[in-house]
């Protein structure tokens, strides 16, 4: 578990805030670029198999989850198992125009995908939309994360503007590798936090949300 006191978050603004998150977000993809292949394809069952161990998974009804782009770590047998457990599995995507994720629910994480915005794996169109009401449980992407929740994502801020539509009881879960996981965070006020950080070596519950 976490202790709450360890550590402390850069509290910057405007031009200073945006060069700390970029030098951070470029330091991190590199560093999960570095790692080895095989590294990488273990170290994601392991958290495949932290994720799916978790109470607040296990009773999760509509799931929330990313697939994988780049070397993020392979989230597609959480999928899989979400789908196997009768969970209704709840993919996002990009609407360039509103700048908004729009969710649409899949069978398939193969017949149902397809590369969307930059490439990233995303939902056909044509699947049915999902309220995000109604997701109970949610995997949230980034590039880095502290251990007391903060996070960095890609610059678009997509998570951001969906989470404060999310029902505040919805758990907020992160899968990053050891080496995702940052001292502090540069971030400002707004920047909205998660629940949990589950890596290939351990679980990071962050303070509880205000």
């Amino acid at each position: 578990m976490l202790d709450p006191a360890a550590g402390t978050e850069t509290e910057l603004t405007g031009t200073a805030l945006r060069e700390a998150k970029r030098a951070l977000r470029t330091r991190m993809i590199a560093a999960r670029d570095a790692l080895d292949l095989a590294y990488r394809a273990t170290a994601s069952l392991s958290i495949c198999t932290r994720v799916a161990s978790l109470p607040s998974f296990a009773a999760a009804r509509v799931v929330l989850v990313t697939l994988p782009f780049g070397s993020e770590w392979d989230t597609r047998p959480l999928a899989r198992a979400a789908l196997a457990c009768g969970k209704t599995l709840v993919l996002p995507r990009v609407n360039g125009e509103t700048r908004m994720l729009e969710l649409h629910a899949i069978r398939d994480i193969t017949a149902d995908v397809t590369p969307g915005y930059q490439g990233i794996p995303e939902p056909l169109p044509t699947l049915p939309r999902v309220d995000s009401a109604t997701i109970d449980w949610v995997l949230v992407p980034g590039v880095a994360f502290s251990r007391t929740g903060r996070r960095l994502g890609y610059g678009g801020g997509y998570y951001d503007r969906l989470m404060i539509l999310l029902r505040p009881t919805t758990q907020r879960v992160a899968g990053a590798f050891d080496a995702q996981i940052a001292e502090r965070i540069p971030a400002a006020s707004h920047d909205l936090s998660v629940d949990m950080i589950v890596t290939e070596s351990r679980i990071l519950a962050a303070p509880a949300r205000t």
